[in-house]
């Protein structure tokens, strides 16, 4: 399964109302650390695609969601649960990281 792409206008519906736990990259065309960690999503939404929506937000293009949630560095992860964000992570992380955070997302 590959990355979801989230906008202002389906995240109620994809995000907030899941069933499964969401994880979202936030991020740029201008944000380097960005297009690092893009492939590392990729791979993410391969690997948990039966257990959480792993997608995408391009921040600039969706101003509503990245105000609503206070979304101020590029690339930031949020994790959520519930409909609820649960966990963020700031900056461009290792694979392992962010697949340690799915994990323990997955066991709450």
């Amino acid at each position: 399964m590959s990355a979801a792409v989230f906008t202002d206008k389906n995240f109620s519906e994809q995000v907030v109302k899941s069933k499964l736990p969401v994880v979202i990259d936030f991020w740029a065309t201008w944000c380097p650390p960005c297009k690092i960690i893009e492939p590392i999503v990729d791979e993410l939404a391969e690997e948990f695609g039966d257990k959480v929506i792993v997608g995408k937000m391009d921040a600039d293009e969706n101003p509503d969601v990245v105000g609503q949630l206070n979304v101020m560095s590029l690339p930031t992860m949020l994790f959520f649960k519930d409909g609820k964000p649960v966990k963020t992570l700031i900056g461009a992380q290792g694979k392992q990281t962010y697949k340690k955070a799915i994990e323990e997302l997955l066991s709450e």
